[in-house]
């Protein structure tokens, strides 16, 4: 990566409260390289699931990076209930 990524830590809970908080710190780095820091984050509800799948394809039509770090268990758990992956977050498929 040429540029340093930008680190945006999520919420313990990113529910409805949490969404419009992430939106805006979300958009504050637009078009640059991002890192979400889920490492506090235990609970994602849909909108905050929203803003994070909006952000990923506004990056990807961007052509950033966008990425998710340290997803804990319990939030790649509850993505899976909506039939998505981790990587359906970041702004590129992880290399196989």
């Amino acid at each position: 990566m040429s540029e340093a990524s930008q680190r945006v830590p999520l919420p313990e809970r990113l529910d409805l409260p949490a969404a419009a908080p992430l939106r805006e710190a979300l958009l504050g780095h637009a078009g640059s390289p991002v890192v979400i820091d889920a490492s506090s984050c235990e609970s994602i509800g849909t909108p905050g699931l929203q803003v994070l799948l909006a952000a990923a394809k506004s990056w990807r039509e961007a052509g950033a990076e966008l990425s998710v770090d340290s997803l804990s268990q319990e939030c790649e758990a509850q993505l899976a209930l909506f039939g998505l992956s981790p990587g359906d977050l970041c702004s590129k498929e992880p290399a196989e």
